[in-house]
């Protein structure tokens, strides 16, 4: 009877049935499908794996898809920020419209965001033609595939941050500037260490998203060969030709560079977790 007394409640089944529901969820949604992809890859052999990925297009659009991601996920955490810290430190008339339109790329089809930013930026839409007459072009260059990355990841960074900026108490803002601190070493020493975690998330999350991005880039990239084609586009262009090994190649050289940039950004943000819990 003390022995049952003593036994801890536990809402959920036990360790060992509520784990192999986790793990048999995880393997048949993600660790057996990411196998099949470098069992897929290694039924063709080295030759054909080097020369699927070493081609001189192959190469292009991985830079592309990785430059434009990381770039697009860098411009998003600056103005990403600047838009949460709008939203959540001032009051504005349209500030409940613009706090739901942020979330509109969940909610939009990636085909209907590519066909809308196309007609916008085309050398014949409204921004692309004022952009035309000084002899730039946006749609169907690199420009344009930025562009669609940056409409599609900015959700991430400013609702992974915006809560982490309403739960920040203004009173260590407030005793800072007391102490005479400017504006700007408040933002640095108070502000910006505890939003940093928040922020590589949102970096993270946004690069994530951008890298395997197809429909709304498809349309204005143009996918011109060695200038506006993406790795996704190429994984596509292979399946197409029946050759299922090569666009596995591909899609696995994808998959171990974002978890390797990933790994590394989670790492960053865990230590400035750790340093930010240690000067507390």
């Amino acid at each position: 009877m003390a022995t049952l007394a003593h036994k801890p409640f536990r809402v959920l089944p036990g360790f060992r049935l509520t784990l192999g529901y986790t793990l048999l969820y995880l393997s048949l949604l993600v660790l057996i499908p990411l196998s099949a992809v470098f069992i897929k890859t290694a039924s063709g052999g080295w030759e054909h794996f080097w020369n699927s990925i070493s081609s001189p297009r192959v190469l292009a659009s991985f830079g592309l898809s990785f430059g434009a991601s990381l770039a697009a996920a860098a411009i998003n955490s600056v103005f990403g920020l600047l838009l949460a810290w709008s939203l959540v430190r001032y009051r504005f008339p349209g500030r409940k419209l613009v706090d739901s339109l942020v979330d509109l790329p969940f909610a939009l089809p990636t085909a209907v965001a590519g066909i809308a930013l196309t007609a916008i930026y085309a050398p014949k839409g409204w921004i692309g033609s004022l952009a035309a007459s000084h002899d730039i072009r946006i749609a169907f260059t690199p420009w344009g595939v930025l562009i669609a990355l940056i409409f599609i990841g900015l959700p991430f960074v400013v609702r992974t941050v915006q809560p982490v900026l309403e739960d920040l108490e203004v009173e260590l803002e407030e005793a800072a500037a007391s102490l005479g601190a400017a504006r700007w070493q408040i933002f640095r020493h108070v502000i910006f260490p505890t939003l940093l975690p928040a922020l590589l998330t949102g970096f993270a999350l946004a690069f994530a998203r951008a890298v395997g991005e197809y429909g709304s880039v498809i349309f204005i990239a143009g996918n011109i060969p060695l200038v506006s084609e993406i790795a996704p586009l190429m994984i596509v262009t292979k399946l197409e030709q029946f050759d299922y090994a090569g666009a596995t190649s591909i899609a696995a050289v994808m998959l171990v560079v974002s978890f390797v940039l990933l790994l590394i950004i989670n790492s960053l943000q865990a230590w400035s977790a750790r340093r930010i819990g240690r000067s507390a």
